[in-house]
């Protein structure tokens, strides 16, 4: 993300402006933007104009402030749609009229708000950290199918699904076997080519289970000399191969915790998030009156000064109640203040998909609470 120029408070009014540059910096403006605030860009509107011989109806180009009712996230299409009424004195569009503005990569807005609390602050300052950027490629892959996913530091995207019909190796169709797989690998090795970007690419893990992600491994390298793909060529040494149970997107969280990947990438935010999951579900099977999740709980033991360790997933700050955001940044700036350690989960990595199954949130605790075990809370602060 691009931050052009920003005016605001922790805690009080403001406005940033800023241009996606990348599908990673609208998933920080799907979190950034919430009902009530005022977003301000370029937009088309269709008018209807007479020229004397009928009406004939042309796209016009205006700029327009919203206020916000309705926040769409469309991320195959990687675009946001923001319903809400038109602030701006238009001669197309009347003050208080409907209007959607849709965000676009490359495309400028400034997002208005009344109150910048601490979460949305670190949102903003992360967006436009250009360290913060996709940073692991991984290709699963197994017969007849792959999956290239660029991980970054808020989410995972998809960029490439192969999909091949493979004949058996037996019987008479054994002959077709290795021609389809060739032809199968091609299309990866052509994949690997178009979206991976190695000045901002750390290493690119081969995973999946079997043999076929040995077996693509030495097609790149063959293929890479063959074409003289001097960029594989350099990058050869950031090339890994990790065990995974499948080809499909879920299996990248056991990549990422796999001890091969991990010596590479144990600074990105995921590999992160990562490990902190890892130590909640330890300590929850080991010593569970250290490990709590759930809201009740884990304000409880707040409560009590004994959060080590916060769990949170973005997706509880997308709350449109003011007062239940409001306790979770004050929550995630007290465990911060008090000396722990808060990661923010991203809904869009598995890791906080996997948080989200556990309420969205949980907490490592400095020492047990046996007693707040047994006690019941309601679902809500």
């Amino acid at each position: 993300m691009k931050l052009i120029t920003k005016q605001l408070l922790k805690e009080g009014p403001g406005f940033a402006k800023m241009v996606p540059e990348e599908g990673e910096d609208l998933w920080h403006a799907y979190n950034l933007i919430r009902e009530g605030d005022r977003v301000e860009a370029t937009t088309f509107r269709k008018v209807q104009t007479d020229r004397g011989t009928g009406s004939e109806s042309e796209r016009v180009k205006l700029k327009l402030m919203v206020r916000v009712e309705a926040v769409e996230y469309d991320a195959e299409g990687q675009q946001i749609r923001l319903k809400g009424k038109n602030m701006t004195e238009n001669e197309h569009v009347k003050l208080g009229a409907y209007h959607t503005l849709e965000l676009e990569l490359q495309r400028a807005f400034t997002l208005h708000k009344d109150v910048w609390d601490s979460v949305d602050v670190e949102r903003v300052r992360t967006a436009c950290d250009p360290a913060a950027s996709a940073d692991l490629a991984v290709v699963l892959i197994t017969e007849g199918l792959a999956h290239l996913c660029l991980v970054g530091s808020t989410c995972t995207l998809t960029r490439a699904k192969i999909e091949a019909n493979i004949p058996r190796k037996r019987g008479a169709a054994a002959a077709g076997y290795d021609k389809a797989m060739e032809s199968f690998y091609d299309k990866v090795f052509a994949a690997v080519l178009r979206h991976v970007d190695w000045d901002i690419v750390r290493c690119l893990v081969i995973a999946g289970p079997g043999f076929a992600k040995d077996e693509f491994r030495e097609y790149l390298d063959k293929e890479a000399q063959r074409r003289e793909a001097r960029v594989l060529l350099l990058n050869r040494s950031k090339i890994l191969l990790a065990p995974a149970s499948s080809a499909y997107k879920h299996s990248i969280k056991e990549v990422l915790a796999g001890t091969v990947v991990a010596g590479q990438i144990k600074d990105t935010k995921a590999a992160r998030e990562v490990q902190a999951l890892q130590d909640f579900m330890t300590m929850l099977g080991q010593d569970p009156s250290r490990a709590f999740y759930g809201p009740g709980h884990v304000h409880a033991a707040h409560e009590m000064g004994a959060i080590q360790t916060l769990l949170i997933t973005d997706s509880l700050f997308r709350t449109t109640d003011i007062k239940k955001r409001k306790k979770m940044v004050a929550l995630v700036d007290e465990v911060t203040a008090g000396g722990g350690t808060v990661h923010v989960f991203s809904g869009m990595h598995a890791s906080g998909e996997q948080l989200n199954q556990l309420t969205g949130i949980a907490a490592i605790l400095r020492f047990p609470l046996p007693d707040l075990e047994d006690q019941e809370f309601e679902a809500d602060w």
